[in-house]
């Protein structure tokens, strides 16, 4: 298991850990991302006060949300590190992943090969939820995604 170093994603992953016996390894590229003077605001006062750069990143423009990180400046930072640690699984292994939403949606676009444009399109991530990705003959393919209950096998009509 790998965890941004963060204090509420360090301490989920220190609860998981403690329920499946995983190791967990801390690393800052899984920090969220970095908003600059936007950190701590609520949402209308970043309205308030940054409403053109609001309405840019909104759009879809690459915007510094408050002079911080660009969403592919965090994907550049996060996605290796995934992927460093799954080259390392055993086969069939599963690698569990404890970050941040904003970070999470730009790791899962990249590893989905989506243009950055498009990343918005995968959704937020509710605290607590998770997305699951597996490796198909072409890549990366998203098999769930904000899930907070675990999977339920799908039947067919005839069973």
């Amino acid at each position: 298991m790998i965890a941004s170093d963060l204090k509420r994603a360090a301490a989920t992953a220190g609860e998981l850990a403690a329920l499946t016996g995983l190791d967990v390894t801390h690393d800052a590229a899984l920090r969220e991302t970095y908003a600059g003077a936007w950190q701590g605001l609520t949402h209308d006062e970043i309205i308030g006060q940054f409403g053109e750069q609001y309405a840019a990143w909104k759009r879809g423009e690459p915007v510094r949300r408050g002079g911080g990180e660009l969403e592919t400046e965090v994907a550049d930072r996060a996605a290796p590190v995934v992927l460093a640690h799954a080259d390392k699984l055993a086969d069939n292994g599963t690698l569990v992943v404890v970050s941040h939403g904003g970070t999470i949606r730009t790791t899962i676009g990249r590893l989905l090969g989506l243009e950055s444009y498009h990343w918005e399109g995968l959704g937020g991530l509710s605290n607590c939820c998770w997305s699951v990705l597996g490796e198909g003959a072409r890549g990366w393919r998203l098999l769930e995604h904000n899930a907070g209950t675990l999977p339920e096998p799908v039947l067919g009509d005839d069973d």
